[in-house]
């Protein structure tokens, strides 16, 4: 069996994520400590107990959905033994998830990489003044029809499909009002349901290029080391191990659209046909939505990781 390793992005945060785990995964208590050690603040009482809209911030929402994961897959691990059964030929994630999937490839340490989302957070918030951008959801839409909704509604402002999650749900961002207008564009061009999302910032577009520019500078300073297997990159699609690329292709990432739907396509084609989505239960929906023929599991807590295990 080829196995892929999937990790979820903003939006999966929720209070008392970890918590279960933690009470039950010395490892995963080691992850959240030494994420905390690494940012100086107590985010993982924030996660199990703090107030939703301070773990929404994207600053905080950001290493705290990483760390979760990383916490849930050291916990597989540790469960799993020596000569794991659960060995995994590709890694990626979804916008901050690629970040996760480097740390589990092992292209950057834990600390490193609760200290470059704490920075991508903040810079992705600062990027555009609270209320000049936005984002909404087009859902039973073409990937094309959606394309071409932003680009009528743009008018001169930024409006971009941001993220082509699955067959027929698309996410575009941009100015608030180019992304207003897009809505009963998109509506008769086909789509079933177009909605705003309650999100801080308009991301994954042209508006965060003062973000992209300073994760330049970030990861410019940051040791990148060669992943132990490739990451299926969201701006590409595509298997990447040079971490020079990496390091690029991360920069892009900032602005540039999530191709999540490419992506899993382009991963059952290099023959993965189970996927694993660790600290989350967002991205496998969207995978059954996309391909057929392939098994799926989310993990979120031990209960989830002894099932797997019973079933490997």
């Amino acid at each position: 069996m080829t196995r892929a390793f999937i990790f979820p992005g903003q939006g999966s945060q929720k209070v008392g994520m970890g918590r279960e785990l933690a009470a039950s995964s010395t490892q995963a208590r080691e992850v959240f400590q030494e994420v905390d050690d690494a940012l100086g603040q107590n985010l993982f009482r924030l996660m199990c107990e703090g107030d939703a809209d301070e773990l929404q911030l994207t600053e905080n929402a950001q290493p705290a959905i990483m760390a979760n994961a990383i916490a849930t897959l050291r916990a597989l691990q540790h469960e799993a033994g020596t000569g794991s059964p659960v060995s995994f030929a590709y890694v990626a994630g979804h916008s901050l998830g690629e970040y996760t999937a480097l740390c589990a490839a092992g292209s950057f340490d834990l600390a490193t990489t609760a200290r470059l989302l704490k920075i991508r957070g903040q810079a992705m918030q600062a990027a555009v003044p609270v209320g000049v951008g936005a984002m909404a959801a087009l859902l039973g839409i073409e990937f094309e029809q959606a394309v071409k909704a932003a680009e009528q509604a743009a008018q001169g402002e930024v409006c971009a499909v941001a993220n082509d999650n699955a067959f027929g749900q698309a996410v575009i961002s941009g100015h608030a009002s180019a992304v207003e207008r897009c809505l009963p564009i998109a509506k008769e061009l086909g789509a079933r349901k177009a909605m705003m999302l309650p999100v801080s910032a308009p991301f994954h577009c042209a508006l965060m290029q003062p973000a992209a520019d300073r994760m330049a500078g970030a990861l410019s300073e940051t040791e990148i080391r060669e992943p132990v297997v490739p990451l299926f990159a969201n701006v590409t699609a595509a298997p990447v191990s040079d971490p020079a690329e990496i390091g690029a292709l991360l920069v892009e990432q900032v602005t540039g659209m999530v191709r999540w739907r490419e992506s899993v396509m382009a991963m059952h084609a290099a023959s993965v046909d189970q996927f694993i989505e660790l600290g989350g239960k967002v991205l496998v929906p969207m995978i059954k939505r996309i391909v057929e023929d392939v098994a799926c599991d989310s993990l979120v807590d031990m209960r989830d990781i002894e099932s797997l295990l019973e079933a490997v």
